[in-house]
């Protein structure tokens, strides 16, 4: 199948809120929830892939001509690209009856491990949510990263002991998540976490954990600090709280303040491997998709998820070609141009 064509097998299993658009730019599910929208004014979604494509790439052609190399090691394991499938939950509420959140993340977590890459899963009030994702990545070597909603010590510790026993590959915490209402009704100390709160549960955990909602370089620095591996610079798609600025926007902030001192994943608004090219020339080192891999899913399974990253990849390959970047770190702050 083509991407045109899972794209329309999507449209009859998908939805309402979501539109299995040509481009998943934010602006026609805007502010629906439940759905894929965005919080109160509803812009965050659109304003995150605007922000990328203000960013322009530089060309520069006079270079050796060489096949680019998109490899990419992420604690000692090697990776197909600098790109991972981001958490979802709740995804027949949001997205339609078709699958509820194991079965998308079965499929998920397998195409993304046959392809060379990485899932991160989502959580849920139901814990077997978690529990089946473990096991799905037990069966392709634990590659996978399940992503722990700010629950209260007691119910984080008893999922990090799942992962902890099964060897999984690394571990997240969705801190963005704070102010989601079932977390604000849980106690105690549900939601926002403390930096010795947020050290204590990076120390317990077995493998590296990465803290996801980093939108300022002073929360990277306590993320640091708690010892975090590494950070996802993500405004949760202004889910839980509008009104904020992009993810382009306040990533070179963020890189300056931690670069070289835990690994930066972004996430929010990327598209395209143009895209991927201008998050890592802000200095990135990996980036997350998440809403486009849905319908992609929904419409053609594991084989939608191959075509949607052969897609991307090949637009990143094309991109470094057509500006001089023959591996990952040829793309720096010089291959863009934001009119300064």
């Amino acid at each position: 199948m083509t991407y045109n064509e899972i794209l329309a097998a999507a449209k009859d299993c998908v939805g309402p809120y979501c539109k299995a658009c040509p481009v998943c730019n934010g602006r026609a599910c805007g502010n629906a929830m439940p759905g894929p929208g965005c919080k109160y004014p509803g812009q965050t979604a659109a304003r995150n892939y605007e922000k990328w494509q203000e960013i322009c790439v530089n060309m520069d052609t006079l270079c050796p001509n060489a096949e680019p190399e998109v490899g990419f090691q992420l604690f000692g394991r090697d990776f197909a690209a600098p790109i991972f499938a981001a958490p979802l939950g709740a995804i027949d509420l949001h997205y339609g009856p078709k699958y509820k959140d194991p079965a998308y993340n079965a499929i998920l977590i397998k195409a993304a491990a046959d392809y060379g890459l990485a899932a991160f899963t989502g959580d849920g009030v139901d814990p077997e949510i978690m529990k089946r994702s473990v096991e799905d990545m037990i069966q392709v070597d634990g590659v996978g990263v399940p992503t722990i909603k700010p629950w209260n010590k007691e119910a984080v510790f008893e999922k990090l002991d799942i992962l902890n026993a099964n060897g999984i590959f690394a571990a997240a915490m969705d801190v963005d998540g704070a102010g989601l209402p079932f977390l604000k009704a849980m106690n105690p100390n549900a939601g926002s976490k403390s930096v010795p709160e947020m050290k204590e549960i990076v120390d317990y955990a077995k493998m590296p954990f990465i803290v996801k909602g980093i939108m300022t370089p002073a929360g990277a620095l306590k993320a640091l600090e708690a010892g975090a591996a590494g950070i996802v610079v993500s405004n949760h798609g202004g889910r839980v709280q509008g009104g904020v600025p992009s993810t382009a926007e306040v990533l070179p902030s963020i890189v300056q303040a931690v670069k070289g001192k835990l690994t930066i994943f972004v996430d929010g608004g990327i598209r395209s491997g143009v895209d991927v090219f201008r998050a890592l020339a802000l200095g990135a080192d990996a980036v997350l998709i998440g809403r486009p891999l849905l319908p992609m899913i929904y419409g053609g399974g594991e084989e939608g998820f191959r075509v949607y990253m052969d897609k991307i990849i090949g637009e990143l390959k094309s991109t470094m070609t057509m500006c001089g970047a023959a591996a990952l770190s040829d793309i720096t702050a010089g291959k863009i141009w934001q009119g300064k």
